[in-house]
């Protein structure tokens, strides 16, 4: 059985309109034209059929109990309490929000639609002053400290949250852990001031590289069972740097590094953006020995008017990536040749605009998209990147989040409520037959079975459900 459970709930915000839950999941239903008729061509019923068969073949299983004491032809209540798959976000804005209340919400969603969560360990806010990292709260994480003002985003931990608090939160709920990133050479948002992006100090850098991963190992050895070891390190066109200054082959030596000094059963990611060159990077990391278990894949549409243009069904490139079905499959079918899990590690997907057409878009394309990654075997993970608009980096598209600043929900949160904690789940009551023994299929994950022996008695079972 799964170390972690979790109890989804099928409602977990009351909204007296029942019109913001609802948006058109097929051309036929799509009558006020939300999405252009080439969208809904993309995302055709035969698409459709072939997800759904996907995921009945590759996120279900049979289960079959015998249970004592059970009259022949009873009823036997199955509650799916955990699921193996892992929704997640990140959980860059923990206490952040400038009101108890809206803390409350926002934390309240792990546990419920996300049961996995990406902690940040940005070096720049990880570690501001040399020597001095930021592993425990402090006051100026504190909700006090965040509820008084009123520029946020001003402040320079803003997003980037002391880890400690936040991962005993996440052990205390079950909630399996990411760290994001290890190492990630982008000079400009990443690295600390007081690093030299001297061109002659490029050795000095590479030592700090290393004393950096020997210390975070050390200190959390595998207490975060999952990291980026190095984010977004692809050179998007070969034979030009993406960053500046940056020690040689850092990618591969941090690798190594990390595999010396992380204990054997912590999982090691690398991260980065739909480009040709990813494939071919991976594949030369891998041959020279280097540990990558997971394959990181990030999805972004950073601006509305590419948002608007794809759900025309325009086959456009946003930020490298290809939103169209086709695409994806096939980009998804040249990183299984690496035989490694595929982790959905970024995504955003904007409403492209306050209105409630706006709204819908972003709910329609969460809808669809999901459930494509949902039914490909080899992901078992999908992260929304930022949960609430107005909460996202500079540059992010403001309206991203799956609630508005308020936390108050958007469809977009419906959408993908429903597929997690209802569509997702399974709640069925079986008979059993002459002997007993009960059969069912349902998702991979954790069981309650509640049923009554022959004397009357509730009696109760766990069961985790696999292959």
């Amino acid at each position: 059985m799964k170390t972690f459970t979790i109890i989804f709930f099928s409602v977990l915000f009351c909204v007296a309109a029942e019109a913001q839950q609802t948006f058109p999941k097929s051309a036929k239903e799509d009558k006020d034209q939300i999405m252009g008729s080439t969208y809904w061509e993309l995302w055709n019923p035969q698409l459709q059929l072939q997800i759904d068969e996907n995921i009945e073949k590759h996120r279900k299983a049979d289960g079959e109990i015998l249970l004592k004491d059970l009259s022949p032809g009873a009823n036997v209540k199955i509650e799916q309490t955990s699921h193996d798959f892992l929704f997640g976000s990140h959980i860059f804005n923990f206490d952040q929000l400038g009101a108890d209340d809206l803390n409350k919400k926002y934390k309240d969603l792990y546990g419920t639609l996300f049961n996995s969560a990406t902690i940040a360990f940005y070096w720049k806010t990880f570690e501001p002053e040399a020597g001095k990292p930021r592993y425990k709260t402090k006051d100026i994480d504190a909700p006090s400290y965040w509820n008084q003002l009123t520029e946020p985003w001003k402040e320079f931990h803003w997003r980037r949250p002391a880890p400690e608090k936040i991962i005993e939160f996440c052990e205390a709920k079950g909630i399996e852990m990411h760290g994001h990133p290890l190492i990630w050479g982008n000079t400009k948002w990443n690295h600390p001031e007081w690093v030299s992006k001297d061109p002659d100090k490029v050795d000095e850098m590479e030592c700090l590289f290393e004393k950096r991963i020997n210390e975070i190992t050390t200190y959390y050895k595998d207490r975060i069972p999952s990291w980026d070891i190095v984010n977004e390190s692809v050179d998007p066109t070969l034979g030009k740097p993406r960053y500046g200054v940056i020690p040689e082959d850092y990618t591969y030596k941090s690798f190594k590094t990390a595999e010396k000094k992380f204990p054997s059963t912590v999982t090691f990611n690398i991260n980065d953006s739909w480009r040709e060159v990813y494939p071919p990077f991976i594949k030369d990391l891998i041959d020279r020995g280097a540990k990558i278990d997971v394959i990181g894949l990030q999805m972004h549409i950073f601006s509305n008017e590419e948002c608007l243009r794809i759900a025309e069904g325009e086959n456009v490139i946003a930020n490298g990536t290809s939103w169209q079905p086709k695409s994806v499959i096939s980009y998804l079918e040249k990183l299984d040749k690496f035989k490694r899990p595929i982790h959905l590690s970024e995504i955003t997907i904007p409403a492209p605009g306050k209105d409630e057409k706006a709204e819908k878009i972003q709910a329609i394309m969460a809808q669809n998209i999901y459930r494509l990654w949902f039914s490909w075997p080899s992901i078992f993970r999908i992260t929304w990147w930022n949960v609430v608009d107005d909460c996202g980096a500079e540059g992010e598209p403001t309206t991203s989040g799956l609630f508005n600043r308020q936390m108050q929900p958007k469809p977009s949160f419906y959408a993908l409520n429903n597929l997690v904690n209802n569509e997702w789940k399974t709640n069925i009551t079986v008979k059993s037959d002459k002997t007993g023994k009960i059969k069912f299929r349902g998702f991979k994950g954790n069981y309650r079975i509640t049923w009554k022996d022959k004397e009357g008695k509730t009696q109760t079972k766990e069961y985790y459900l696999n292959n």
